[in-house]
């Protein structure tokens, strides 16, 4: 049983080790990718908008290359648009969110289905009003990604903004 125990420990270290190394881990003698996120948001991290009047900031984010994400109106009900949110007890409230418009992109095994996506970097200008202080901001992006095979999950990030209001 200890020998049991001493192995799994062992085999835990290992896989932790090449997951902070930032190989592909051996599971079951299969190559598995480690994850990384398919969206990142850039900037900006840290603003100042006036107090009680709509701002407008322009947030970046970057798609890592061979994905899309459905845009903020895709083209069938069924896929998931990208969408921006901010929790109502951050002391800054989203007035509005204005998405780019999305490419149009079609699939190598339907070039007849046309999809509204986003890819490499895209930005989206929200227009924010923020309380006198300042406010951490954990605001959120869902999306959809996707490759030319197969979508993955629906995902949110953090969008972490430190907004000064003034």
């Amino acid at each position: 049983m200890k020998s049991v125990m001493r192995f799994a420990v062992a085999a835990a270290l290992m896989l932790a080790s090449t997951l902070a190394q930032g190989q592909r881990p051996l599971i079951d003698g299969i190559e598995r990718p480690v994850s990384k996120p398919a969206v990142v948001f850039l900037y900006p991290e840290q603003i100042t908008i006036p107090v009680g009047k709509p701002a407008k900031v322009t947030l970046h984010f970057r798609i890592a290359p061979g994905l899309h994400i459905n845009s903020h109106t895709p083209t069938a009900d069924e896929l998931i648009p990208t969408t921006f949110t901010i929790s109502a007890d951050s002391g800054v409230e989203l007035i509005a969110a204005v998405y780019p418009p999305g490419a149009e992109f079609t699939l190598p095994l339907d070039p007849t289905t046309k999809l509204s996506v986003y890819s490499g970097e895209f930005t989206l200008h929200a227009r924010l009003k923020a309380t006198p202080g300042n406010h951490l901001v954990e605001a959120q992006l869902r999306y959809q990604a996707c490759d030319n095979n197969v979508c993955m999950p629906p995902k949110t990030i953090p969008v972490a903004i430190y907004v000064v209001g003034e």
